[in-house]
């Protein structure tokens, strides 16, 4: 049987909270007494296979944006282990790593060398990238000239094409007008299509029905229901029908 392509195995996260800067310095070299201990996850397990499209559901402050960054690698576990087999986009923060001074253009490359692509690699993605972005003459100019829309469109361009084992989506994602919009919601559909792992982040049951065949429900940094959409929504709006009694 082929292995997981993502495994949480018994992951706990625990992160520091300080009163203030001062404090967080001061504990730099003397422990901290006034420091609370905020545990966003607590022993999480699960595998996620190749081509699964899962959905991430639960409230505020129940461990979803915390296990996308142990994916992703800007976090790192606690305790346990997160394996990862494959190269990971993200849908979430568009334009992170970008440099204002170059192009969108030099930046495509800029991207696909953070994301371990070769050059050869991006110069075969890159007119797709070019054209996917509509950006026009902007593609040749500093991004810094941008607003924060062309900026997610060259971000969403480069993530949603450069091939990824694993694309991760958060829904907050807002990018263009509602064709462009509805020309990403397609691009996404045809990634699930093909075979790419997704996992995608909401609020909005609809949504996790109509792009998911699997969802995990959080709450409070623990791994309440993994199974079908159905039934993980069930779990979930019943917790949220006790909590509003």
């Amino acid at each position: 049987m082929e292995n997981p392509i993502i495994s949480f195995k018994n992951v706990s996260k625990e992160y520091t909270l300080y009163k203030s800067d001062r404090e967080r310095f001061k504990a730099l070299f003397f422990k901290s007494k006034n420091a609370k201990i905020n545990k966003a996850l607590k022993n999480v397990s699960f595998d996620i296979n190749r081509g699964e499209a899962v959905g991430f559901i639960g409230d505020n402050g129940a461990g979803k944006s915390t296990i996308l960054k142990h994916i992703t690698g800007v976090a790192f576990p606690t305790e346990g282990e997160v394996i990862v087999n494959g190269k990971v986009a993200a849908l979430l923060e568009l334009t992170a790593g970008f440099s204002m001074e170059m192009t969108g253009r030099e930046n495509i490359y800029l991207k696909g060398y953070i994301l371990g692509l070769t050059d050869k690699e991006i110069k075969r993605l890159e007119e797709r990238i070019v054209d996917f972005a509509e950006l026009g003459d902007y593609i040749d100019q500093p991004v810094r000239t941008y607003s924060s829309g062309m900026k997610m469109r060259l971000g969403f361009a480069i993530n949603v094409n450069i091939e990824p084992d694993v694309l991760v989506i958060d829904e907050a994602l807002s990018v263009g007008d509602a064709t462009f919009k509805k020309k990403c919601k397609q691009k996404i559909a045809d990634t699930i299509k093909s075979g790419v792992t997704v996992l995608y982040v909401s609020h909005n049951p609809e949504s996790v029905k109509e792009l998911c065949t699997r969802a995990i429900y959080l709450k409070k940094g623990q791994l309440m229901y993994d199974g079908t959409v159905e039934d993980a929504l069930k779990s979930y709006q019943a917790d949220k029908a006790k909590k509003g009694k």
